[in-house]
């Protein structure tokens, strides 16, 4: 009995082909935002000594980009869905090379501050721009789940590319090269994407951007972060510190009435009937609280109570950052095969294990050996999460507004790193205060063995918020399940 094979339409071969280069845009993206999160990390002490930044405030550097980055997310979503995801990748694209080269100029402290908050700036119109650009070019399923994991892939790519980047450049060509390498990487990106995303389809219905709503979102998420970051640092009874809180309260409030009276809200409440994405919201946050705060521990015991320079703290992120990228390829498998509800279950019971082994080498006398084992498993828990919980956030929303839904999410996982790291640095530094040399060192390594257990309890938290979302959560919702290109409108913007 002979068979026949239906040859591929060419039209359609090259769409898929189109997709396939898009999906390498949009993971260079990420990597290039992952890239910047380590690279810079590392090089922090050089860049204090150059500088002249006292010991206390070279965080700045970090603090800067996670503050600004935080308080424009979910504006960075909303412009997405109304100016266009093209539009706004490209532009954040370009913010990202041009912050990048005024940081690798910048002759002095406050230069490289307002250049890192820009920056954080650009990342915050990045990462929506890009989560929904897939989410709306791939259809819900296994074609999403699959784009979302090589995305997760090359974000966790990026973490150990910018570990040993930052290693290299920093004690090869000095601490600028860090900031450097991000320009001619964003600027190729931004011109790629003029050729191989679909150009923003017409709008069919003109929509206002919610001018009052972004301010105050923005105002208040931004002093709600750099509260959160900086009362570690300055005191969680320092007036700036108090002040930033009680003003970040009154403009979310003030954010909140008026989405609730405005005929075009910046964020619509609507979308949190959407379960999966409400869901998703908390497990971002538990995500980065704990997940996300054991790269920063894991660093300053390399460095600060192992003694390693910052090439041999990059090669120690080598480990878990492969792991990482393995468990984003596995919870694309899983979430397909077995579903998104079973996957987190799955990926947070593996992360709970892997982070209580890690504690054990947490200890001032252990060596990197003692790591390994719970850096590998914790890490693909990691992955894993990480892939679930974006298709989590992204299911059941309609193509028009998932860049506001990816900006919420998005924003709840800044928000869920800095309350973390804010939480268990002030945890890890009891017992530390007059202490120095051996003691110092013993004393970090205690404090910090303490803090990896509780971000495993955290871990054991998210495990029961994923218990919310429905057993089978991959919905088909009419919108939703339209064919990858089609806009709110209903018809197919021209791909040129």
């Amino acid at each position: 009995m002979s068979t026949f094979s239906t040859p591929t339409p060419p039209r359609a071969a090259a769409g898929r082909r189109r997709l396939g280069w898009t999906l390498a845009l949009l993971a260079l993206a990420q990597l290039i935002y992952a890239l910047d999160l380590n690279i810079v990390f590392v090089a922090l002490p050089e860049i204090g000594d150059d500088l002249g930044f006292p010991g206390q405030t070279q965080q700045l550097v970090v603090s800067a980009y996670v503050v600004f980055a935080g308080g424009f997310l979910l504006v960075g979503g909303r412009a997405a869905d109304l100016l266009g995801r093209r539009r706004t990748f490209v532009a954040a694209l370009l913010v990202y090379a041009l912050s990048s080269l005024a940081g690798g100029l910048a002759p002095d402290s406050g230069t490289i501050i307002v250049a890192r908050a820009i920056q954080g700036i650009g990342g915050a119109l990045l990462l929506p721009a890009t989560l929904s650009l897939i989410n709306t070019l791939f259809e819900e399923g296994p074609k999403r789940n699959r784009a979302l994991a090589v995305w997760g892939g090359a974000g966790a790519s990026g973490l150990t590319i910018g570990a040993l980047l930052g290693g290299v450049l920093t004690e090869h060509f000095g601490w600028p090269a860090v900031f450097f390498v991000n320009v001619p990487l964003a600027a190729l990106a931004a011109l790629a994407a003029l050729f191989v995303i679909p150009r923003d389809p017409a709008r069919g219905v003109r929509r206002r951007f919610d001018l009052p709503g972004a301010l105050g979102v923005t105002g208040g998420s931004t002093l709600l972060v750099a509260a959160l970051v900086e009362g570690p640092e300055l005191g969680w009874g320092d007036p700036l510190v108090i002040g930033a809180f009680v003003l970040a309260v009154l403009l979310l409030a003030v954010f909140a009435a008026v989405e609730a009276r405005t005929r075009d809200p910046l964020m619509p409440f609507r979308l949190f009937r959407n379960r999966s994405l409400t869901v998703g919201m908390g497990i971002t946050f538990i995500y980065m609280a704990t997940f996300g705060v054991l790269p920063y521990f894991l660093t300053v015991l390399l460095q600060s109570v192992h003694g390693y320079s910052a090439l041999e703290t990059g090669l120690a992120f080598l480990i878990p950052s492969v792991a990482i990228a393995a468990g984003t390829q596995l919870g694309e498998r899983l979430a397909t095969r077995f579903g998104n509800r079973r996957t987190l279950i799955i990926g947070f019971v593996i992360g709970v294990i892997g982070t209580a082994a890690l504690a054990v080498g947490f200890d001032e006398g252990a060596g990197y050996g003692l790591l390994v084992p719970g850096l590998v498993v914790s890490g693909i828990g990691q992955g894993i999460v990480w892939t679930a919980m974006w298709i989590a956030a992204a299911t059941g929303t309609a193509p028009a507004e998932q860049g506001v839904a990816n900006g919420i999410a998005s924003t709840t996982l800044n928000l869920g790193n800095a309350i973390g790291l804010a939480a268990f640095t002030a945890i890890a530094d009891i017992g530390t205060d007059g202490k120095n040399g051996a003691a110092l060192r013993i004393a970090t390594a205690d404090g910090e063995f303490v803090v990896v257990l509780l971000t495993a309890a955290g871990m054991a938290i998210g495990l029961l918020a994923t218990l919310a979302l429905r057993r089978h959560s991959i919905t088909t919702t009419p919108i939703a399940a339209r064919p990858a290109l089609e806009d709110e409108t209903g018809k197919f913007p021209s791909v040129r």
